[in-house]
């Protein structure tokens, strides 16, 4: 189990490379939900997302002859984007594998970035390239198995807690899982520093990995479908399920549509510009509330803004969204 001392040392080894993103009350998704709401905009975070905190962390720790090697790291979009681009801040040669079905513009930002770029029919099949690429001698920058990319995906709790502090009162934290690293690192982290409060998952129908994990008794391949590539991992790792399974109340499942409705909602009463992997915090907030009652006091995770407005309009459309 990561610590808060693991999480505090990710903390210090990335400062400077990465942005202490704004923790605001928001006026507007707490008239939305009727509850008052803090809002960690990871968003704004290099490279659009919290990934590069995980990934700062990682290509930090490395020896000469591992950077001199190179890094390899498979993703649904965001994490490349990060391991791409911090690679290139730090002089670290990066190849990245996504499947297909990524979004266009991380394979654009990758490439820009000057990593090499390799695409696959599924994300099963990014998976065993990567491992493939290891054995040939590549350091991995897993996305979510790995302690050190999960206390940097930590320092985001850490600074929730900091910034928010207990004056306000925050009773439930909601964060989006993927692979689970984020989830894992802001709970260890959360559960230091402001003891009870509560963490809920939220996974999109299609992209179930922890949920499916957690009603089999421990991580498991599954079938992924969900538009929100960002949280499409074909399985979680041992070490996001203990995580969850210790420190988290409940995964919720919401729809793709549910998601990119979130995006809109986000966009309209929050004003900021989020991907479905954020997006799908809004519905879910609701959720918990009825779990909870009205006299919470909501923290979420704004995870990544890494959607191309065409892409949500498009999504919007297929989806009858207003």
């Amino acid at each position: 189990m990561i610590g808060i001392s693991d999480i505090e040392a990710a903390a210090r080894l990335i400062a400077g490379h990465v942005v202490r993103t704004p923790t605001v009350e928001s006026p507007g998704l707490s008239a939305l939900l009727g509850v008052p709401v803090t809002a960690k905009l990871e968003l704004l975070q290099r490279t659009g997302s919290f990934k590069a905190r995980g990934a700062t962390a990682k290509l930090l720790s490395l020896s000469e002859a591992d950077r001199a090697a190179g890094v390899v790291a498979v993703s649904g979009g965001n994490h490349a984007i990060s391991v791409a681009v911090m690679a290139e801040a730090l002089g670290v040669k990066a190849t990245v594998v996504m499947a297909k079905s990524a979004p266009a513009r991380a394979v654009e930002i990758a490439e820009a970035a000057g990593a090499t770029v390799r695409l696959t029919d599924t994300m099963d099949e990014a998976f065993a390239l990567m491992a493939r690429l290891q054995a040939d001698g590549l350091t991995m920058v897993h996305p979510f198995d790995d302690p050190l990319v999960v206390a940097g995906q930590g320092t985001v709790g850490l600074e929730l807690a900091d910034d928010a502090g207990a004056d306000a009162g925050i009773t439930d934290v909601l964060v989006s899982i993927g692979g689970g690293a984020l989830i894992s690192g802001v709970a260890a982290a959360l559960h230091a520093r402001l003891p009870g409060v509560r963490i809920w998952g939220v996974e999109t129908v299609g992209a179930q990995a922890m949920s499916e994990a957690l009603a089999a008794g421990g991580p498991k391949p599954v079938q992924l479908s969900s538009i929100v590539s960002t949280l499409s991992a074909p399985t979680v790792s041992r070490i996001t399920y203990d995580h969850v399974t210790d420190l988290v109340s409940e995964v919720l499942v919401v729809s793709d549509a549910e998601a990119v409705q979130g995006t809109l909602d986000l966009a309209n009463h929050a004003k900021v510009w989020a991907e479905p992997a954020a997006g799908c915090l809004v519905p879910a907030a609701r959720r918990v509330l009825e779990r909870v009652g009205g006299g919470a006091r909501l923290g979420l995770v704004l995870c990544g803004g890494n959607a191309t407005t065409s892409d949500v309009m498009a999504w919007a459309e297929r989806f009858d969204l207003r």
